[in-house]
């Protein structure tokens, strides 16, 4: 009986150089892909933070452990204007953690706090987000480059009224939403006090 076999052929040599190469693009494609993403990253924190709420001071607007996006840029390419809430260093102690307010009272203008009612300038704001009207009183007149800010908490914040005012240069940006939790997710700034003039 006659025997037949298929014919051997012999493995194609593995070709070295296609090795180094598919090696070598592998770690170019994984350097570029951690640079892109470090470039990427520098670049959101450059212009936004994210931090978390840590007081009662804003409620109801904001709640202890919210997490925020803070538009780093927008005092650099404009100006606050009154309701927006802003995040600053605290301007008896910067090293401390950042705080979170509203602000009242613009460059120049005058704020009033008298039987519950906050006025600039004279004129009453419209607050429909703070928790109940002021128990405290005073007159403050906000120098050129600050800012007065309160807590929409008013009765447990402690801000302006207490302390006295927001430098410009110690204000960090402008809170603009609430990503986390998700049930609490929401736009800020979109309810403002009624403008005041000087």
């Amino acid at each position: 009986m006659d025997e037949f076999r298929t014919e051997i052929t012999p493995e194609p040599e593995q070709d070295v150089s296609q090795e180094r190469g598919g090696f070598r693009r592998f770690v170019f494609d994984l350097l570029e892909t951690v640079l892109l993403s470090l470039v990427l990253f520098l670049a959101i924190n450059a212009i936004s933070a994210r931090i978390r709420v840590e007081s009662i001071s804003m409620q109801p607007t904001l709640y202890a452990g919210d997490f925020i996006i803070v538009n780093k840029l927008a005092y650099k390419l404009g100006s606050p204007k009154r309701g927006d809430i802003v995040i600053f260093h605290y301007p008896p102690n910067p090293d401390i953690e950042p705080y979170i307010k509203r602000v009242v009272g613009l460059p120049g203008e005058t704020v009033r706090v008298h039987d519950g009612r906050v006025y600039v300038n004279e004129v009453p704001l419209n607050e429909p987000y703070v928790a109940a009207n002021p128990n405290y009183e005073g007159t403050w007149v906000v120098p050129q480059d600050a800012l007065f800010v309160l807590g929409d908490n008013r009765n447990k914040s402690s801000d302006s009224h207490s302390w006295g005012m927001v430098p410009l240069e110690n204000v960090i940006g402008k809170a603009e939403v609430v990503y986390w939790p998700p049930s609490e997710w929401k736009l800020l700034n979109q309810m403002t006090a009624a403008a005041a003039q000087p």
